[in-house]
């Protein structure tokens, strides 16, 4: 039985695809192995979203294929946004590549690289669920993609060219893919797309992500549901309203918001303006007051002046985000912005973001002060850590949890070895845990220190209000 061993890299949008892949080469008889040693078949899910991205996959591909040329794997499949973004092309810079197979092909990655066609990238067609699937996840916790693509058209970035029109999976369609993912042990499920607000307009009219959710929250099973990659503009009253009084939805939202110069969002082809940004946070605050906001922004985009960045900081400063994540603007090649004057220097990019990241961290510190002393729920990744409502997997921070007062030491905390869950290491302990904790299963933790997006507690009972 040949072992097949999968790289994806990027976002968890891209991960999805790599379990339906995963789902077809395990139908297949292929065996996934987490040991990339032992395998005989690499399959590399690229990412190319930034041209920093797209070096990362290149590197990856590079190394594989020495490992195949040390006779180390007997063949390679490439997929995945770097195959839509440079096509065919990609096998006249590596020859050595087995199977190219672009994110409409997802079920034909077998066919492949079994002796059918080399290179297989159809257009973009209706989106629907997959037949097959692999969790490559914590059994205890799932992406769901609800969309794929993007209408938005935002002059800085590539998707739209990579993963084309915004296209809705069915609505029966979803809720049957979740109550698959909650069978198979999720507890958690993140809805992901490129813009999840605008989930169903293509096949209904209209949006229908409030809709959705009224169906989602009825599976028994689930006990978070997670809402990713929001619009600020298409975030409506009537879903603020239903995220406040749905106790399975997590009073927590990914905004990307970009920017908050007017300049910069005109620019930037955005629909927000400074002010429509500043009243849709004074509206979410006033209907879901403990509704954690992560959010990300793009500093040096072309244009941007030492004004447009003072604005930026003084209003990260003041909205108190949970989470942020900065990036340098990246220019493009074929995105509208790549062709703006006044292209920001590297040093200045770098400078800004810097700044913006100190600028964020003086915030989670007063959040920080703030939690000390509270208990809040977590819902366990390993018997060690885990997460509160307020922190999606993998990008925002955890909780380090201990049983009791002995082993709340310094040198007792952070330990760590590796294990994996399906086919990505996740970090395990191995202080003071007794055998009856483990990951999937929710938990009370009074929050006793914390450092950065790091936060420790002890468990205690169910006793006072949870935070």
């Amino acid at each position: 039985m040949p072992k097949l061993f999968i790289v994806s890299l990027g976002c968890p949008k891209n991960l999805t695809d790599a379990e339906v892949m995963a789902g077809q080469f395990a139908a297949a008889g292929f065996e996934l192995t987490a040991d990339e040693s032992e395998a005989d078949i690499a399959l590399i899910n690229t990412c190319a979203f930034l041209s920093s991205a797209v070096k990362e996959s290149e590197k990856e591909i590079k190394r594989f294929i020495s490992l195949k040329e040390r006779g180390k794997l007997s063949k390679i499949a490439v997929t995945g946004c770097l195959v839509e973004r440079e096509r065919a092309a990609i096998l006249k810079k590596f020859p050595q590549i087995d199977a190219v197979v672009g994110i409409n092909a997802l079920e034909s990655v077998c066919l492949a690289l079994n002796g059918g066609e080399r290179v297989i990238i159809p257009p973009a067609a209706p989106l629907s669920s997959p037949k097959l699937k692999l969790r490559l996840t914590a059994p205890h916790s799932a992406y769901l993609k609800i969309a794929d693509g993007c209408d938005n058209r935002c002059s800085y970035c590539a998707i739209p060219m990579i993963r084309g029109r915004f296209r809705s999976k069915p609505l029966k369609e979803v809720i049957k893919e979740a109550e698959n993912l909650a069978r198979s042990g999720a507890r958690e499920i993140s809805l992901i797309a490129q813009d999840t607000t605008f989930y169903g307009t293509d096949l209904y009219g209209r949006p229908e992500l409030y809709k959705l959710l009224k169906e989602l929250v009825k599976i028994g099973p689930i006990k978070w549901l997670r809402l990713m990659y929001v619009y600020p503009d298409r975030l409506s009253p009537e879903l603020l309203r239903l995220i406040r009084d749905e106790e399975k939805l997590c009073h927590y939202l990914d905004m990307p918001l970009q920017h908050i110069s007017d300049n910069i969002l005109r620019m930037m082809n955005r629909r927000s303006t400074g002010k429509s940004i500043r009243n849709k946070l004074a509206e979410i605050r006033k209907t879901v007051p403990d509704l954690a906001l992560r959010t990300s922004f793009i500093v040096g985009f072309p244009g941007e002046t030492g004004k447009d960045f003072g604005e930026l900081r003084r209003f990260v400063a003041d909205a108190g985000f949970d989470n942020v994540a900065v990036f340098e603007y990246s220019r493009e090649p074929g995105t509208p912005a790549a062709e703006l004057p006044g292209q920001t220097p590297d040093k200045v990019k770098a400078a800004r973001l810097s700044g913006l990241v100190s600028v964020q961290s003086r915030v989670v510190d007063k959040k920080n002060k703030a939690l000390a002393g509270a208990t809040v729920r977590v819902l366990l990744d390993s018997p060690v850590s885990g997460r509160t409502y307020r922190d999606a997997p993998e990008i925002d921070g955890k909780v380090e949890v201990i049983t009791d007062a002995i082993s709340h030491k310094p040198e007792a905390i952070g330990r760590k070895t590796k294990k994996p869950y399906g086919l990505r290491p996740t970090a395990y302990g191995s202080v003071g845990v007794p055998p009856a904790l483990k990951a999937g299963e929710f938990v009370n933790v009074k929050i006793t220190g914390a450092a950065g997006y790091l936060r420790r507690g002890i468990i205690v009972s169910a006793k006072g209000e949870l935070k």
